[in-house]
């Protein structure tokens, strides 16, 4: 009995570390779901809508006995509809700041996006061009999870939880006009938390049963048992959230008593009856179980054993750099949606012609298509000799299924038939950041407007790997290359065959394997093999100086021109002349304050030190904001050169710089 306990202990711990490994990971306030629905244009009939809107929600929001608002403007296809909520607890004041902080925020944080939700601790907005004002979904839903573990009877614990948010589930269903209440509930006085609080809303419109339907689905699928001592699942419908410190505004409405301790469980000791019942059928049963239990444990252990070698076997063989995750069944169903067949591919792109061909990159080439449907398509062909590339196709794949967001390339199909790999992603007219950007002639498209989109869209797809999806990725490869462009300059972060996945609770981890491009790679993974979301930001701050610069930062060859980008643009800046250093193109027609700014951005972001470089959610939030104080930057000095016959990493369908110098592997020092 005690090896059947200690085996189901040891699968127990092993489903809470698959649990913690794949749980959402945790965002910074404000938590934010930007739309694919399309995009508007500045000055547009749309974007008028959404002004009209946004004047008027907060205050009837905030005047209304619900704390509750929807609206609808325009006509299709400029109408915009929205729906505004402030929390049970809220007075008119915070509610009404709230939603016209949310309005703002949101049109700045999903620029032009015509479809968004934020969600802050007093109130929720979201506005589409959808007409969702009489659907009941919880659309835009977020999550996030209290980084904090229980250590002391988590069972408990969450036993008590799940009491707590069913109860205030109850009462905000079917006590409450306003679809809210609060909850307290007692541990005991000695415990690690003594008390756990909570709150569930829904919105007003709904019906107690629709309210109660909307709350159960999000607590069915709260992850709990990773032993977190909070969570909140935040939707535009229903919402709940539980902590152990208070989180309410206003009176509690559902108090818990501390539960009871379980019964101890001892041995029972049989009476006299119980044994002349059992008789010759219990001797019986010990004889069995005597010969059995043994043989049991037996083939357990042999086969334990044989599990061990063959696992430590298979890890030998495998790369030092394979992804810490596995297909599993959800990945199955993401790739099984997306097979596409050979034939059809041959025929997009009229058999991977010549005059198709889109460039080459560092695992094979990348051709323009077009499906039969119309859409265009850029189809990723790896080479057959290439050995690596499976991996990093296998990799991407995975990832992109996954990933869903504006400004993360699409995937549109996949196929490996008759030794072809092939990736087809969503056609990008305007190619790569790269090819426009140093192109002395083409650089005159990014006008400042553009350039501002780009970096924002970049920094926005940072933000959603590192923070707001449901998997934490470190990019790894962030390049002007690896950006691309749609028709309207949206940028587009690609190639993700070199990408890492974290863990929910990871924040670093140390490779054998330095992979990327020299230039954009951060100094401690470099040298090191450090990687971290830090890394990315690196590479982000050497992508931001290059647009708005209009330079390369990859090594110079040439000494009578600087070789490292950021300190050059410290030297400017410190000295105040940054204005002799922007691209030619934008000379007389970008804002110097705006310009200060986002090199004063850009420094933070290549500090030496990663501790010293913001987050992407903080830069994401500097760069709507036209208030806050940024901290004072050092001069970076970093810079990691190579010979520029070194080889080059993978390309997406975005051409590749040829001059850009990069690595597959490097031992650290």
């Amino acid at each position: 009995m005690e090896e059947s306990g200690s085996h189901r202990h040891i699968v127990l711990v092993t489903l809470a570390l698959v649990v913690v490994l794949l749980a959402p990971c945790a965002a910074a306030y404000p938590l934010l779901a930007c739309g694919s629905t399309g995009e508007f244009t500045a000055n547009s009939t749309y974007q008028a809508n959404l002004g009209i809107l946004a004047a008027a929600l907060p205050k009837n929001a905030s005047s209304s006995p619900d704390l509750f608002a929807t609206g609808a403007v325009g006509a299709v296809p400029d109408q915009v509809s929205a729906l505004a909520l402030c929390r049970g607890d809220a007075n008119a004041t915070a509610c009404s700041g709230c939603l016209a902080a949310a309005f703002h925020d949101a049109q700045n944080m999903c620029a032009y996006a015509k479809d968004a939700a934020i969600y802050y601790d007093p109130c929720v907005l979201y506005y589409s061009n959808t007409p969702f004002l009489s659907s009941v979904d919880n659309v835009r839903s977020r999550t996030q999870m209290n980084g904090q573990n229980v250590t002391s009877d988590p069972g408990r614990f969450n036993r008590q939880v799940a009491a707590l948010v069913d109860a205030t589930a109850d009462y905000a269903a079917y006590n409450s006009t306003r679809r809210y209440a609060s909850g307290e509930a007692d541990l005991d006085v000695d415990s690690e938390f003594p008390r756990v609080y909570s709150w569930a809303q829904c919105t007003p419109d709904l019906t107690p049963a629709q309210c109660r339907g909307c709350l159960a689905g999000i607590i069915k699928g709260m992850p709990r048992s990773a032993d977190r001592v909070g969570a909140k699942f935040l939707g535009v419908r229903c919402s709940y959230r539980y902590e152990i410190y208070t989180i309410l505004g206003g009176p509690v409405m559902v108090r818990l008593a501390a539960p009871a301790p379980e019964p101890a469980v001892g041995p029972t000791v049989p009476t006299p009856a119980t044994l002349a019942r059992r008789g010759k059928w219990g001797n019986k049963t010990v004889v069995v179980l005597a010969i059995t239990l043994p043989l049991v444990v037996a083939i357990l252990a042999i086969t334990a054993v044989c599990l061990c070698y063959s696992r430590k076997g298979r890890t030998r063989r495998a790369s030092s750099e394979q992804p810490p995750y596995s297909a599993n069944s959800e990945d199955i169903v993401n790739i099984d949606s997306l097979i596409a067949d050979l034939p059809t591919l041959r025929r997009a792109t009229d058999n991977f012609a010549a005059a198709n061909k889109l460039g080459e990159g560092g695992f094979g080439a990348v051709y323009k298509g077009n499906l039969p449907d119309g859409r265009e398509i850029a189809v990723k062909r790896l080479s057959r000799s290439s050995a690596q590339g499976i991996g990093e196709l296998k990799n991407e794949l995975i990832l992109v299924a996954k990933l869903q967001h504006k400004n993360l390339v699409r995937l549109v199909g996949v196929c490996v038939q008759e030794h072809e790999k092939l990736l087809a992603y969503e056609y990008m007219p305007n190619k790569s950041v790269d090819t426009i950007l140093f192109d002395p002639e083409r650089s005159k498209e990014l006008d400042w407007g553009k350039r501002l989109k780009v970096i924002s869209g970049i920094a926005r797809g940072l933000q959603y790997l590192h923070e707001d999806s449901q998997l934490r990725i470190i990019h790894r490869d962030l390049k002007a290359s690896n950006v691309l462009l749609d028709s309207d300059y949206t940028p587009k972060i690609s190639d993700f065959g070199l990408a890492r996945l974290f863990g929910v609770d990871q924040t670093r981890e140390v490779t054998n394997r330095v992979v990327g491009t020299y230039g954009y790679m951060a100094p401690e993974y470099a040298v090191r093999g450090q990687l971290s979301v830090k890394s990315d930001v690196f590479s982000f701050g050497v992508l931001m100086l290059e647009v708005v610069t209009g330079r390369r930062s990859s090594c110079s060859w040439n000494f009578d021109e600087s070789v490292n980008l950021s300190s050059l643009v410290w030297e400017h800046w410190t000295m105040g002349t940054t204005a002799e250093i922007i691209d030619s193109s934008l000379r007389g027609h970008a804002p110097g304050n705006q310009v200060v700014k986002l090199f004063h951005i850009g420094l933070l972001c290549v500090q030496d030190n990663p501790a010293d470089r913001p987050t992407m959610s903080t830069v994401n939030f500097m760069l709507s904001s036209n208030t806050v104080s940024l901290r004072s930057p050092s001069k970076p000095s970093f810079l990691m050169c190579m010979s520029p016959t070194s080889s080059e990493s993978t390309r997406m369908p975005g051409m590749a710089s040829p001059n850009e110098a990069s690595i597959t592997g490097l031992e650290p020092r």
